[in-house]
C-alpha cells in the first residue's frame, strides 16, 4: 500500500468524459488549476460506448437505405452490408478504445489528469484510490463538479443476472452480429440498435411495454419509426412486459425471454434498454449530507441546492435536466463560465433570459436525432407538453415527401414535419422532423426556437430550391392559411 498524497487545486472534476473534458478546458482557460479524476478511459461513454461507436454502425445503415432509395443508383448495389468492415470502421472512431489522444487534450488545457477512483471525503476533498493501490487526497479551493454521467438500468427480473444481458455498451462494442437479438425498451437506444442489427443481419424483435415507439417524443415519429422497422422485418410488439429472463446452461447458448402474456421469445442475446440512473451511487455523497444514487438537482448555473455554501457542481447527466451530450458538453461552457466568474469573487453574474451564465437551453430548446431509418430530429416541446404547460399553441403538420428537396432525396420519400406555435407570444416552441436526412434540418429549427424568432420574421427566411429545407416554406404557408 503506497502512502497518501495531498494536493490542492482550485477545482476538482469528477469525471472525464465530454461534459468533464469541456469543463476542464473552460476553467484552464480561465487561468484555473483544474484536476479530472477518471478511473475509465478519458473521453467517457459517448466517445467509446455510446455516441460515436453507435452512430458508426448506423451510419453504414444509412447510406445503404439513401442509395437504395434513388432509381439510377440502387441498381449499382449488389448485396447487403459487411458486418465485419462495419464493426472495423466503428472501431477506429471509437479509437480502439485507447485515450491517448483525449489524455493528450486534457494535458493541453493545463488540466492534472488523476487516474483512479474518485469519492468524496467531506466537503471541497476528494480522495481518490489509484490504480497503483495508493491514495491521493484532493482539496478544492473553489469548487467540485461531479461529471460522472449515469448509467444503463437492467431491471431485477428473475434470472436476469445469470443470463448476462446486453446493456447499450455491449451493444455497440459487439464482435459479431448475434442471429437473433430480443431489444427489451422502445426509447432511443433501443430504436438505434434495432435499425442498426436488423440491418446487419439480426432478426430483431422489440418489446415495448408501453403502446409507441419514442415515447418522449411527437406519437407520430414513433409510429413511422416502427412501421419502417416492421417493413424491414423486425418484430415489434407494443404492450409486451418481460418478467424473467432464462440463459441456457452452456456458454453462449440461448436466452428465453418470458412474457407477461405467457409468451416466450427466443434469442442469442437480449438487449435492455431500459432508462438511466445517475452514476453517483459509489460517490461518497453520504460524507457531505447527500443521498448515494441520487439525481443532484442544480440551479441554472449547474449549482447543487441542497448544499448552502455552494461550493458543489453537478454538470451533465448527474443533474437529469437532459440526458444528451450535447446538452451536457452547453452546460460545462455555462459552469466554467460560472465558477471561473465566481471565484474571481464576481457578486453579479449575467442571469437573465440571454444572459451567459445560465442553462436556459436545458428547458426551451433541447435538440436531439434518434438515428433510426427514418431518422427524427427534434427541438422544444411536443404538442401535447406545451398544452400541459397551459400554453395556447397552433400545431401545423406537412408532408415531408410533398417537398420538392425530399422527393429529389429518396424515391417514395414519406416523412413528416410539424412546428408547434406559441399563440401568445408568436414563436415556436417545438418542432419536430421525421424521415431520411432530417437531422441536418434540427440546427435551423434550434435557432427558431431557442432564439424565440417571430414566425412573422421566418416568413423571411428564405429555403434554397429545391432542398429539404423548404419545408420551413410551406410550414409556414400551411400556418397562414
Amino acid at each position: 500500500m503506497q502512502p497518501t498524497q495531498e494536493d490542492a487545486y482550485d477545482v476538482i472534476v469528477l469525471g472525464a468524459g465530454p461534459v468533464g473534458e469541456v469543463l476542464a478546458g473552460r476553467l484552464g482557460e480561465a487561468g484555473l488549476g483544474v484536476a479530472v479524476v477518471e478511473d475509465e478511459l478519458v473521453g467517457g461513454e459517448c466517445s467509446y460506448w455510446a455516441c460515436m461507436p453507435s452512430k458508426a454502425l448506423l451510419r453504414p445503415v444509412a447510406a445503404l437505405a439513401e442509395v437504395r432509395a434513388v432509381d439510377g443508383a440502387r441498381q449499382a448495389v449488389d448485396g447487403g452490408l459487411d458486418a465485419s468492415a462495419v464493426f472495423a470502421r466503428r472501431d477506429g472512431f471509437a479509437s480502439h478504445w485507447k485515450d491517448d489522444g483525449q489524455v493528450h487534450w486534457l494535458d493541453s488545457v493545463g488540466a492534472q489528469l488523476v487516474r483512479g477512483r474518485g469519492r468524496f471525503d467531506g466537503p471541497r476533498r476528494v480522495a481518490v484510490e489509484t490504480p497503483e493501490g495508493g491514495t491521493r487526497l484532493l482539496t478544492a479551493r473553489h469548487a467540485v463538479a461531479v461529471c460522472t454521467g449515469s448509467r444503463p438500468i437492467v431491471p431485477d427480473l428473475p434470472g436476469v443476472a445469470d443470463a448476462r444481458p446486453w446493456i447499450s455498451r455491449d451493444a455497440t462494442s459487439a464482435r459479431a452480429v448475434p442471429p437473433r437479438l430480443a431489444i427489451v425498451g422502445g426509447g432511443v437506444v433501443g430504436v438505434e440498435m434495432a435499425t442498426a442489427y436488423q440491418a446487419l443481419g439480426s432478426t430483431v424483435t422489440m418489446l415495448v411495454r408501453g403502446d409507441g415507439l419514442l415515447p418522449r417524443m411527437e406519437p407520430f415519429a414513433g409510429e413511422l419509426v416502427a412501421e419502417a422497422l416492421r417493413e424491414a422485418g423486425a418484430d415489434v410488439r407494443m404492450g409486451t412486459s418481460v418478467t424473467g429472463v432464462r440463459r441456457e446452461a452452456a456458454a453462449g447458448g440461448p436466452v428465453t425471454v418470458m412474457l407477461d402474456d405467457g409468451g416466450q421469445v427466443v434469442a442469442d442475446e437480449v438487449l435492455f434498454a431500459t432508462g438511466r440512473a445517475p452514476r453517483t451511487d459509489d460517490l461518497g455523497l453520504e460524507t457531505i449530507g447527500l443521498e448515494p444514487g441520487s439525481w443532484l438537482e442544480v440551479d441554472d448555473t449547474c449549482r447543487v441546492k441542497a448544499l448552502d455554501d455552494g461550493w458543489l457542481y453537478a454538470v451533465g447527466d448527474a443533474n437529469r435536466r437532459a440526458l444528451l451530450t450535447h446538452q451536457g458538453k452547453y452546460q460545462a461552457r455555462i459552469a466554467g463560465g460560472v465558477i471561473a466568474a465566481r471565484a474571481r469573487g464576481a457578486v453579479e453574474l449575467k442571469t437573465g433570459p440571454w444572459g451567459a451564465h445560465v442553462t436556459t437551453a436545458d428547458s426551451a430548446a433541447v435538440p436531439q436525432v434518434v438515428f433510426s431509418l427514418p431518422e427524427v430530429a427534434a427541438v422544444g416541446l411536443t404538442a401535447a407538453e406545451a398544452e400541459r404547460q397551459g400554453r395556447r399553441t397552433r400545431v401545423v403538420d406537412y408532408e415531408m415527401g410533398q417537398v420538392a428537396g425530399a422527393s429529389l432525396f429518396a424515391d417514395g420519400y414519406r416523412g413528416k414535419a410539424r412546428m408547434v406555435v406559441d399563440l401568445d407570444r408568436g414563436h415556436l416552441v417545438g418542432v419536430t422532423f421525421v424521415g431520411p436526412g432530417v437531422s441536418e434540418l434540427l440546427q435551423s429549427a434550434t435557432v427558431a426556437v431557442a432564439g424565440e424568432v417571430p414566425v412573422e420574421r421566418l416568413h423571411h427566411a428564405v429555403p434554397a430550391y429545391p432542398t429539404m429545407s423548404e419545408v420551413w416554406l410551406w410550414l409556414l404557408e400551411a400556418y397562414r392559411s
